[in-house]
């Protein structure tokens, strides 16, 4: 299932590129939470895109830490784990961040409104991208999407947002309900 595809650093495919999904990603909706706070289903939605965010990190960085993976920039061999520090290739952080950041929106109103699907089409984009820039093998992507993906569903399933659960009352301030 690895292997090297031809690289290709350039158009759409660009590091640069990669960069301005994720980061992006973690903008909206972090602006998203903050602006609309819990109070609504959209806010709601977004914090819990925020705690799958958050904990898909961790997950992904914990197991990058296990595993020490070789990226396929450093060698031709994907089944080179446990190769020590500099090694972080499995799985992909990026992936996984970003496809928990839209799992909860399709979960939430996918039935309602189809066109939410559309969003699977970023953690998509970028899971062929790191490939491409030999960022990640196809099995890194694959897992950080389904680590993602789990952690999008884990906290739509909550009874709360857990990031708001942390906060003594909630935070039922959003920035555009009320400016006190």
């Amino acid at each position: 299932m690895d292997h090297k595809v031809p690289y290709d650093n350039s158009g759409i495919w660009k590091r640069s590129t990669q960069n301005f999904v994720f980061y992006g990603t973690g903008l909206a909706i972090g602006g998203g939470a903050l602006w609309l706070g819990d109070e609504n289903r959209l806010g709601d939605t977004f914090w819990r895109a925020a705690d799958a965010m958050v904990m898909s990190g961790i997950t992904t960085q914990t197991m990058k830490w296990v595993f020490q993976r070789e990226r396929p920039s450093q060698t031709d061999d994907p089944n080179k784990f446990f190769q020590g520090w500099g090694a972080h290739s499995f799985p992909s952080n990026e992936v996984g961040a970003i496809s928990a950041a839209v799992t909860p929106f399709i979960a939430t109103y996918g039935k309602e409104q189809p066109s939410v699907y559309l969003l699977a089409l970023l953690p998509a984009y970028d899971a062929v991208a790191r490939v491409k820039t030999h960022g990640h093998w196809q099995s890194d992507v694959l897992v950080g999407a389904a680590v993602g993906t789990g952690m999008g569903l884990w906290a739509v399933h909550r009874s709360s947002p857990w990031t708001i659960s942390l906060l003594p009352d909630g935070f039922r301030l959003g920035y555009s309900h009320y400016f006190d």
